[in-house]
C-alpha cells in the first residue's frame, strides 16, 4: 500500500514539473517580427540562461522564429522620412527671418545594427543628425540679405544639402532631399513689400494709360491729315466751270420734280448761274 502511494505521488509530481515547465516555456518563448519597410535588430535578455545580446537583423515583413531565448526586437524604419525644422534666424541685415527646413533621410538597407549600436536606434536623427542640421542651415542662410532669400533659396538649399551629405558620407542614413519651406518676413516688412507691389502696379497701370494716350493722339494726328489731304483735294477740283455744271445739273434735277416751285431768274450768260472764283 505504501508502494503505491509512493508511485501516486511520484506521478503527480512529475505532471507538476511537466506543467512548470511548460508554463516556462510558454512564458519564456519569444517569436519577434518586423513590419514592411523597416528591419529589426533581435537581441537576447536572458532571464536564466544565455548570453544576451545581439543576435540577427530581421528584413520586415518577417519574423524571427520561436525560440526558448528571451528575444526582442527593436524595429527601425528604414524608408525615407521628412525631418522638418523650424528657424527664426537673422539675415546678414539683421532682419529676423522665419521659416520651415525639410530633409527627407532614409536609411540603408542591412545597417539597422550599425544604426542601432553606434547611432542610436530610432532616435538616431536627434542624437546624431538634428543639430548639425540645424547649423548647416544657419550658416548658409546668414551669408544672404533678408531680401535676397526667396531668390536664392535654391542655392542655400544645394549648400546644405551639399555640406549635409559630406557629414553623413560614412553613416548609414542617405540624404535624398534638402527644401525650403515658407519664408516669413516680420509685419513691417511684410506691409513694406505689400505697398511697393501696389506702386508697382499703379505704375504700370499708368504707363498703359500712356500708351494708349499716345495711340489715340497718333490716331487724331492720322485722321486730321486724311482731313487736310481730302480739302486739299477738293479745293483743287472746285473750278468754276465745275460749279457751274453742278449748279445746272441741280436745277435739272428740280425742274424735273412733280412738286417743283421754284422760279429761277438767270442773271448768266444764258441763264447760266454766275460762279465767282476764288482766285
Amino acid at each position: 500500500m505504501m508502494q503505491k502511494k509512493s508511485k501516486v505521488g511520484s506521478t503527480i509530481g512529475s505532471i507538476i514539473a511537466l506543467g512548470v515547465f511548460l508554463l516556462f516555456a510558454a512564458t519564456s518563448c519569444t517569436n519577434p517580427s518586423t513590419p514592411a519597410g523597416h528591419e529589426g535588430y533581435v537581441y537576447e535578455q536572458p532571464r536564466f540562461f544565455g548570453s544576451g545580446g545581439y543576435q540577427g537583423s530581421l528584413i520586415g515583413p518577417s519574423n524571427y522564429g520561436f525560440s526558448l531565448l528571451r528575444n526582442k526586437v527593436l524595429n527601425v524604419d528604414m524608408r525615407p522620412n521628412t525631418y522638418t525644422e523650424r528657424f527664426n534666424i537673422l539675415a546678414n541685415d539683421d532682419l529676423n527671418i522665419s521659416f520651415d527646413f525639410h530633409v527627407v533621410i532614409s536609411i540603408k538597407s542591412g545597417a539597422v545594427k550599425d544604426v542601432v549600436e553606434s547611432f542610436g536606434s530610432d532616435n538616431w536623427y536627434e542624437r546624431y543628425v538634428k543639430e548639425t542640421f540645424r547649423t548647416f542651415v544657419r550658416d548658409a542662410v546668414q551669408q544672404y540679405d533678408s531680401r535676397e532669400l526667396k531668390a536664392k533659396r535654391e542655392q542655400i538649399a544645394q549648400r546644405v544639402t551639399s555640406k549635409l551629405k559630406a557629414y553623413l558620407d560614412n553613416t548609414p542614413f542617405d540624404v535624398k532631399q534638402v527644401v525650403i519651406g515658407n519664408i516669413n518676413y516680420p509685419e513691417i516688412v511684410a506691409n513694406a513689400v505689400e505697398k511697393k507691389l501696389a506702386a508697382q502696379q499703379l505704375l504700370a497701370e499708368k504707363e498703359t494709360q500712356k500708351a494708349i494716350a499716345q495711340k489715340d493722339a497718333e490716331i487724331r494726328i492720322e485722321e486730321a491729315k486724311g482731313i487736310a489731304e481730302a480739302q486739299k483735294i477738293i479745293n483743287a477740283t472746285l473750278t468754276p466751270n465745275y460749279l457751274q455744271l453742278e449748279a445746272i445739273n441741280a436745277q435739272l434735277k428740280m425742274a424735273e420734280s412733280p412738286n417743283h416751285s421754284t422760279v429761277y431768274i438767270p442773271v448768266g450768260t444764258n441763264g447760266i448761274p454766275l460762279v465767282k472764283g476764288t482766285q
